[in-house]
């Protein structure tokens, strides 16, 4: 980070994110060691520093050895100054996590579905509820099973009442803290790639039936692909048969809980689109969510997929927690809030 490239009004933003960020990957760092790192001057260092001790976000944890001078201070960020809030709406019920900056979490809990009858209302005192109780929450991430484009609802089958809603705008008026909206597997991706520790730039393709109808999630370079208009992942509409979409061919499971896919003909459809994303972009993975596909159909996936595609080109067919790294996803999303 160069200081001198930064204008007077976002060079605060930068200094107190990269000192946040610099802590939370060390554990701990001297004045130096982050002027250094963050290539800032020590003195602009000091100031900040001086200011987040008082506010109680960083906090003194000794004193280095000393090599002849004066002992340098060693400091460490206080995970508990800020806390962050995530939420995931479906159709049978909202999920919730409260988590520190570093990513302990303090509560997860659930609530009755906020996507039916009077939802916003509701889902706006069990919001209310939480943040009463946590004060400290300081950003909140919210995941959808909808196309969303800069926090406005769009396409929500099923749930008409949050069609053009923007959850982002309307929450963070009401809050007065950052929020972002996520549609549902673009965060699972993000949250498979972040934790699996994938370094390299592979490709992801996360594919999930649940309670609302097929979706994707898609990743090229380490980026979740979104498309022109958001839409990208809504697998429901790829033509498959002379009459059927995927969607369609998959049959309706709106409302049904881990249902396991088992049948010829669902794993016929998913074998074709399968084939559609190696023929499109020819991804290195495919990730199936554990409770709908076991292995021996992973086995039958790949087998029937050879018949429309090379199977030289198959990526790898693997399952996951898809609830777990949509949370995860979810949570990454927040924290960089956080951090910012």
């Amino acid at each position: 980070m160069n200081e001198f490239l930064a204008t007077p009004s976002n060079m605060k933003k930068m200094v107190l994110r990269g000192i946040r960020t610099t802590l939370l990957k060390l554990g701990s760092a001297t004045k130096v060691e982050l002027s250094q790192s963050l290539e800032i001057s020590f003195p602009t260092i000091s100031k900040f520093l001086t200011e987040m001790e008082k506010e109680g976000e960083v906090l003194l944890v000794g004193l280095d050895h000393s090599s002849g001078g004066r002992r340098a201070k060693r400091y460490s960020y206080n995970p508990e100054h800020m806390l962050g809030l995530v939420i995931f709406l479906e159709g049978t019920e909202t999920n919730y996590i409260i988590f520190n900056c570093i990513g302990e979490v303090k509560e997860q809990g659930k609530a009755p579905s906020a996507l039916i009858d009077n939802s916003l209302h509701f889902l706006t005192m069990t919001i209310e509820k939480i943040i009463t109780k946590y004060p400290k929450i300081s950003s909140m991430s919210i995941g959808v099973p909808a196309a969303v484009d800069n926090g406005k609802i769009f396409y929500i089958p099923g749930y008409e009442q949050f069609q053009n809603m923007n959850l982002k705008e309307y929450y963070e008026e009401h809050f007065s803290i950052p929020v972002i909206v996520e549609n549902d597997m673009n965060a699972a991706v993000l949250g498979f790639h972040n934790n699996r520790g994938i370094k390299d730039k592979q490709s992801l393709v996360y594919l999930y039936s649940g309670q609302n109808g097929p979706g994707a999630g898609i990743m090229v370079n380490r980026d979740v692909v979104r498309g022109s208009t958001f839409f990208s992942g809504e697998v429901s509409f790829v033509p498959q048969y002379d009459e059927r979409n995927f969607g369609q061919a998959l049959g309706n499971k709106r409302g049904l809980k881990n249902l396991l896919i088992s049948e010829d003909y669902e794993i016929d459809a998913i074998s074709r689109l399968v084939a559609s994303f190696v023929a499109i972009i020819n991804p290195h993975i495919i990730i199936f969510c554990k409770d709908e596909v076991e292995n021996v159909i992973l086995d039958k996936i790949r087998i029937a997929s050879s018949n429309y595609i090379p199977s030289e080109h198959l990526p790898v067919l693997t399952t996951s927690d898809w609830k777990q790294d949509y949370l995860f996803g979810l949570q990454s999303l927040c924290l960089k809030l956080m951090i910012d």
